[in-house]
């Protein structure tokens, strides 16, 4: 209580302060004579003054601002270890289920100046945006001639005169870590052979040049060569024959991948060249775009395939391929080296006039070429030929030779005469991406958007699991180490963390996450991601173990016998996770909850128990609120002896909360949820459990309506499908109506498959065979409504929390189309939202590209990636679709979302697959929906091409993405003495950062073991304050990108802090004393540290 009028006080004396420094501010604008323009005469009228009036005002607002979030801070620090259990509900004579108000302050305290930046106010306007090209083009896909996608090229044989061609033939081997065969058959196979052929064969003549990008498998091959074989290819790097260009450990997708997944793996990559080949490093975003159909020779010397692959020698009559237009290469010979080397530069000149100067850029190379000495022999002695006799002509006026993209690149920026990393006079920048992309006709490669969602979905479980272990494992260790005990710690998961960083590096090939691999190598890829996933498990458990222990000296790791169980297990790579179940007995059991998150979160913890019998305690014995309900294992069956416990909990920052768990017949805090059922017009037989109530009825017509303190959902009762939603406050409800759909593909000869999505028209309703069965559940902590079709089950629950989770729908979709043929499932919602023809989706997951759909374009050419989030918007309202799996997405309508769940395709789409999509699995697809109002849109600002989240979607993003991790103390442990909360942020992070990663660096000597060091890689995000934030009941404030990492981990010192570039290959700037960083908007900064 007396806390309670200590927090009364300090929120007055909040208020206080804030009214009166806007009145002195007012005050000192109005009086202070040096704060007045020095003239007398106004000359240019009273509006500069005003002007300069508002300026100093706003100066003050600043100045005020940094004042209060200062008390803010204090007050949070009084509140943060009192009173922190979350009240408990209570019923209401209308039958619903009110929250006590929070017994803490909440705060959205953002600086003016952090809201700029979304205005656009700065930065460089591009010179071209990619959405303003679209809209010129006219995609009338005209025949271009020998370029089919293009047009004629001409060009005056006396252009070259002043300043000659320059040509840099760039040879390459395209290693596919897994497609058709395996990432091991291949390696064993060809990919080996490319690279010891590589060795022996660059050392033959200096002037030979070779790139490589995939460090998966280049790392594989230093493993098994001898210390000569490396010694070689040190030198080939350092005088400059072998060019390692990207080196991350795959060349990942661009549409499904996470910004989390694509950094760690540019990191893996970078960290083993830096550690195994020492060279030097750069970094430059000049582009190079290739404009033809494809990499391949026939597509990369110029626009006449026919002539180019008369220049792939590996063609060569009596070989096993040859060139589909019928003209063989000729072997170049001193008698036929004139025509045939003029026939290659009238190529090269044509290609020339398409870029901006006299700098060729020429690619050699295919899928796994080299893998044979003879290939080495024919491409790289008939193209010397041919350079030799060009080069010895002046009247050509060109010079030719085999390069790397360094050579390309250095040349191009002598040519325009500045140093490398400038920008270039004269050269375009460029906004936007080119999605979506079709290779002819309409064959428009948006399928793969949504191909295999089972493993989209595992892929992001494993990225949240390995970045909570990375940063529980480094926090553990300098813990440890602080102690003196790090000898006790199982420093032997370090290696686990580094293969689970690999794996999952491995799944974002640009044939992996995409699901675009045979089926045995989706197979592959699903076992290596699933071995990780238990792996890290293990990793967070040993780390949770040490860091919850109240006298750590007690600490003793057996593998054998862990001291915590994990919270969830897969019983093989492609199914779904089956939750533990915690059997309560006399003994109280103890759970670990890990919040992965940078912020406090009150969430509600789900946790499975065998009897409807539990109390849940914190720590320190104070009851916490709880909701009791069955768990159903079908439509109308109840698991036997299985309840599912919901509790209340307030979990800290990147930390870990203990709670207990008690059997107990008085359920003075236990909750129970009742239960509805809704069936169609058979009978259906129901398993009920008690004490959980269940009524069954028939099919009603009546809406089902759920509420909390923030929103209200309606569905129909007979779909049991989302209609609408109402924010608390408004008298309108926004129509959200959700609906399955059915595409099919085309009866044609083209037909969809894992890379084309090719519809036979607009998508169909779903139309199952029996009405659904609607199960409503209702309870204090949440509400949900289940609806159970043949082919998806969808379950949309509404959380009645304070805070993020009760601000938006929670939404699963248990998709199982394996009766299906040649059909892909859509759930879209139709509101009465004005989008027109504009939606937004992610890139990455790190920023939003504005769509348009192009009316000129087929239906197939309007669907996007989605990693983690779209929406559609008018100046009143947005609506965003968050999404936990990356998926395909469109706007076909003005106020229309619409996702494709999953698909399913009996053949091939002629793309070299060789196969159609038939393992399909029963997947999740997870979602939240979030509707918010906006406040301060203008039509002008939203036509512009950029666009960003809310603080508020940003952070529910998060929350989809990273659960709270259960983790119950094993049954067979004795009573631990003492177990404590660990909470490891001394302070609370502003709200727009974000903790990227905290990632353990290896040793220098032992790869297997960490070293002192690890990376912080810190993300600041980019904000839309335009969106509504009244009563969002969480704490968030913003500090101008200021953050003071010296105080930020409680219990450990920052030894040292260098500024690096983002994958820690070289530092920027020195090393200072100073522990206090500043990140702009959109900026993600690496930070080499030592805790300790």
């Amino acid at each position: 209580m007396k806390l309670k009028k200590q927090v009364t006080v300090c929120g007055a004396a909040i208020f206080c302060v804030a009214v009166f420094s806007l009145y002195l501010m007012l005050d000192r604008v109005q009086h202070d004579p040096a704060r007045q323009q020095s003239g007398g005469n106004f000359p240019r009228s009273q509006i500069s003054v005003l002007q300069n009036r508002i300026e100093q005002l706003e100066q003050l607002l600043e100045e005020n601002h940094e004042i209060i979030s200062h008390i803010k801070d204090s007050v949070l620090e009084l509140t943060a270890h009192a009173e922190g259990q979350p009240a408990l509900p209570r019923h209401t004579p209308n039958g619903s289920w009110v929250l006590p108000p929070e017994s803490r302050p909440s705060f959205l305290s953002v600086s003016p100046q952090d809201c700029q930046f979304a205005l656009g106010s700065k930065g460089q306007s591009p010179d071209l945006q990619m959405l303003a090209v679209y809209s010129l083009l006219p995609f009338d896909n005209q025949d271009g001639g020998v370029w089919k996608q293009g047009f004629d090229i001409t060009y005056e044989p006396n252009e070259w005169d002043t300043e000659p061609l320059q040509v840099f033939v760039v040879p390459h081997s395209h290693n596919d870590p897994g497609w058709i065969k395996t990432f091991d058959k291949y390696y064993y196979d060809q990919t080996q052979h490319i690279l010891n052929s590589m060795v022996l064969k660059m050392q033959e003549d200096p002037r030979r040049r070779f790139i490589w990008s995939e460090i998966s498998f280049f790392s594989k091959w230093w493993d098994n060569i001898s210390a000569q074989k490396r010694a070689a290819v040190r030198r080939l790097v350092g005088n400059g024959q072998l060019e390692m260009v990207t080196g991350g450990w795959v060349m990942p997708d661009e549409a499904n991948s996470h910004y989390f997944a694509m950094i760690d793996q540019l990191i893996e990559g970078h960290q083993w060249l830096e550690k195994n080949i020492d060279t030097d490093s750069s970094t430059d975003i000049f582009c190079h775009m290739m404009p033809f159909y494809s990499y391949d020779v026939p597509h990369t010397c110029g626009p006449d395939p026919k002539i180019c692959c008369q220049f792939d020698f590996k063609r060569l009559p009596g070989g096993r391929i040859n060139c589909p237009w019928k003209v063989p290469p000729r072997a170049i010979t001193d008698a036929n080296v004139a025509e045939r080397a003029q026939l290659l530069l009238d190529q090269y000149r044509k290609k020339s006039k398409l870029y901006r100067s006299k700098v060729l850029l020429v690619p050699l190379g295919d899928d796994f070429r080299y893998d044979k000495p003879q290939e080495w022999d024919a491409q790289f002695l008939n193209y010397q030929r041919i350079f030799d006799f060009l080069n010895s002509q002046p009247n050509l006026h060109v010079q030719a030779q085999f390069g790397t993209l360094s050579d390309y690149f250095d040349a191009l920026y002598k040519k325009v005469g500045i140093v490398p990393g400038m920008k270039p006079p004269g050269f375009p920048v460029l906004s936007g991406d080119f999605f979506s992309y079709a290779d002819r006709e309409d064959h428009y490669w948006t399928g793969y958007y949504t191909s295999r969602p089972f493993y989209k979905s595992l892929d992001r479980v494993l990225e949240a699991h390995l970045r909570g272990a990375e940063i529980l494992f480094s926090l553990a260790l300098a813990h440890a180490r602080r102690a003196g005990a790090e000898g006790k710690y199982p420093l032997s998961d370090y290696a686990l963390l580094s293969n689970a960083r690999r794996n999952l590096g491995l799944f974002q090939h640009h044939d992996a996450i995409t699901g675009t691999a045979k089926e045995a190598v989706a197979v592959d890829y699903g076992v290596r991601l699933l071995h990780s996933l238990m792996n890290l498990k293990h990793i967070i458990i040993n780390a949770a173990h040490y860091l919850v222990l109240g006298d750590k000296d007690t600490y003793h790791h057996d593998p054998a016998a862990p001291f915590l169980s994990t919270d969830d297990t897969r019983p093989s790579q492609d199914s779904l996770p089956e939750r533990t179940v915690v059997k309560l007995d006399i003994s109280p059991r103890f759970l670990v909850v890990f919040n992965p998150l940078e912020q406090e979160r009150l969430s509600v913890v789900r946790v499975l128990v065998n009897s409807p019998h539990v109390r849940v305690l914190s720590e320190e014995g104070q009851p916490l609120p709880a909701q009791l309900s069955t768990r159903w294992g079908s439509a109308t069956d109840t698991v036997p002896d299985v309840y599912q416990v919901s509790v209340l909990a307030r979990l800290p920052a990147l930390g870990l909360r203990v709670l207990q768990l008690h059997k107990s017949f008085d359920s003075h805090s236990m909750l129970q949820s009742s239960v509805r059922l809704y069936l169609p017009g058979h009978d259906l037989p129901v398993r009920r459990q008690e004490p959980v109530p269940v009524r069954v009825l028939p099919a009603s017509t009546e809406d089902i309506c759920l509420e909390n303190q923030h929103l209200r959902a309606c569905f129909s009762a007979r779909s049991g499908l989302l209609q609408s939603i109402r924010r608390a406050g408004e008298e309108r409800e926004q129509r959200v109506n959700s609906e399955f759909l059915v595409y099919g593909t085309r009866t044609s000869k083209d037909k969809s498959g894992a890379y084309l999505f090719l519809p036979d028209g607009e998508a169909k309703p779903y139309a199952p065979k029996d009405s659904p069965v609607v199960r409503v559940t209702e309870g204090p902590l949440f509400s949900e409504v289940a609806s159970y079709y043949q082919h998806v089950q969808t379950v949309v629950r509404l959380y009645n929390v304070p805070g993020v989770e009760g601000l938006s729908l929670d939404v699963s979709c248990l998709v199982d189309i394996r009766d299906h043929i040649n059909k892909e499932l859509a759930l879209r919602f139709s509101t009465d939202i004005e989008s027109e023809d504009t939606f937004f989706t992610d890139l990455n997951g790190f920023q939003i590209q504005p769509r348009r759909y192009q009316r000129k374009l087929p239906l197939q050419a309007n669907f996007y990636p989605m990693p983690t989030m779209a929406y559609i918007q008018d100046t009143q309202n947005r609506l965003t679709l968050h999404t936990a799996q990356a998926l395909g997405v469109s706007s076909l309508s003005s106020g229309q979302l619409e996702v494709i769940l999953d698909r399913r395709l009996m053949q091939d789409d002629n793309r070299g697959l060789g196969q159609g999509l038939k393992d399909n699995k029963r997947t999740r697809n997870r979602f939240r929906i979030l509707l918010e109002r906006r406040t301060t849109a203008s039509k002008a600002q939203d036509g512009r091409p950029i666009s960003f989240p809310s603080l508020l979607s940003h952070i529910t993003s998060m929350h989809l993405n990273t659960e709270a991790l259960v983790m119950p103390v094993a049954q067979e442990k004795p009573a631990p003495l003492a177990l404590r909360s660990f909470m490891p942020l001394s302070t609370a992070l502003p709200c727009d950062f974000h903790i990227l990663n905290l990632r353990m660096l290896q040793a220098e000597q032992d790869e297997s073991l960490p070293s002192a060091e690890a990376a912080l890689i810190l993300h600041r995000k980019g904000f839309d304050c335009s969106l509504e934030a009244k009563n969002l009941g969480f704490n968030c404030t913003t500090s101008q990108g200021k953050l003071a990492l010296g105080s930020l981990f409680q219990g450990l010192e920052l030894g040292s802090l260098q500024p690096t570039s983002l994958t820690l290959m070289y530092p920027l700037g020195t090393a200072s004393n100073s522990t206090n960083i500043h990140l702009d908007p959109m900026e993600i900064a690496t930070f080499r540290i030592r805790l300790g």
